[in-house]
């Protein structure tokens, strides 16, 4: 079997999470990587990837490279998608898949009229318990869907000597924390529910108003900590907190709290969701079980394993149970369904496409009209 070959634009955290995922597929091989910095071809040799370029259009005139994975900020999303697509390449995005609607809006258009293979990597659909939840719903176990709420929070720019590109508007666009994590519950619980979101009230806070941003490079999460000297002061005008209403088009009423400043939370997305028939709860720090509420019973609850799941979400399950499995996989699975639509076109499209990037900018960006204006926004 041929191998499909990929190549991955920005190699951060994230982009060497795509690496490790893509290297677990049998039919893949990371054969490049671009990243604009003196460092490339270091970073090359350390993971393996036997090409590098220091200019992503250089990687995107490779031959070889059937597919192409962007890892970069933000703002860099819009224009390295297009020109993959124009290059003939199918593309995997990193969320948000643009920092505006119409720029989302013409990229969809531009994948769908080249008939390239197109996704965002909103890997969290791809916990196998999402599935089993998914499918439950979807055959009635839960009846009617009354609410959903959670949050989804995070510590690491907890102190005002946290600093990432994420804090900076015109790298990550008008919203960060909804757009960054938000976006990811939004678009789970829009999934495994099968609700669509109508209306928006939101609430955003800054609590940082100004941060102190290191003069050196500091990666994702690294926490380094440097001397006074070392720091700028620097005003934040992105969002630290959001909690958003919302209301579904089955009349059913959400709640959503957004942080990036919870201390002691380290990256915990979770929701419970309420039927006519029983409720569950899950949250992503421990993603292998589900909480089930009953009314007239007593409450259950069920540890991932395959032979106790549906066949429909049993197919992403990897391992016995017993054998966790965590945020790695969620990129497995997700790549493993993109790829094999690329391999074989015929097949559905079972897995996060740009459409759903761009559902996002449009939930993101009336939110953010919302948190402004004060009032209740029809999606």
């Amino acid at each position: 079997m041929e191998k499909i070959k990929a190549g991955v634009i920005g190699i951060g955290f994230i982009g060497i999470a795509h690496i490790e995922a893509l290297r677990r597929l049998s039919n893949i091989e990371v054969v490049a990587i671009a990243e604009d910095s003196d460092d490339a071809e270091e970073k090359a040799r350390k993971l393996g990837v036997p090409k590098w370029y220091g200019n992503y259009k250089d990687l995107l005139a490779d031959p070889d490279i059937d597919s192409v994975h962007i890892c970069t900020p933000n703002y860099l999303h819009y224009e390295m998608s297009k020109d993959a697509l124009l290059a003939g390449k199918h593309v995997i995005c990193e969320k948000p898949l643009t920092t505006t609607v119409s720029e989302s809006e013409e990229l969809v258009e531009l994948a769908e009229k080249k008939e390239l293979v197109n996704a965002v990597n909103f890997n969290i659909r791809f916990y196998p318990l999402i599935h089993e939840l998914n499918t439950a719903i979807k055959k009635g176990v839960f009846g009617d869907i009354f609410s959903v709420h959670g949050s989804y929070l995070q510590d690491w720019l907890f102190h005002p000597t946290d600093y990432n590109w994420r804090l900076e508007k015109d790298l990550s666009g008008d919203s960060r924390a909804v757009a960054d994590i938000g976006s990811h519950w939004m678009d789970l619980t829009e999934f495994v529910t099968g609700l669509k979101i109508t209306k928006v009230f939101a609430d955003f806070a800054t609590f940082h108003k100004v941060r102190k941003k290191p003069l050196k490079p500091v990666e994702t999460y690294a926490g380094k900590i440097l001397k006074p000297e070392d720091y700028s002061d620097i005003p934040i005008d992105t969002e630290d907190y959001a909690t958003i209403l919302f209301r579904f088009h089955n009349g059913g009423r959400g709640a959503l709290t957004v942080s990036q400043v919870f201390a002691g939370r380290k990256n915990r997305l979770s929701f419970e969701i309420a039927g006519s028939k029983k409720s569950a709860a899950w949250n992503s720090e421990n993603p292998n079980k589900v909480w089930y509420g009953n009314r007239d019973s007593a409450n259950e609850s069920l540890l991932r394993d395959p032979s106790l799941m549906e066949p429909e979400s049993r197919e992403i399950v990897a391992f016995p149970g017993g054998h966790n499995e965590g945020f790695p996989d969620t990129m497995k699975q997700n790549f493993s369904k993109i790829y094999s639509k690329i391999a074989d076109p015929s097949l559905p499209e079972y897995y996060p496409a740009f459409k759903a990037g761009l559902r996002e900018n449009i939930l993101c960006e009336k939110i953010v009209e919302s948190a402004k204006s004060e009032k209740w926004i029809a999606i």
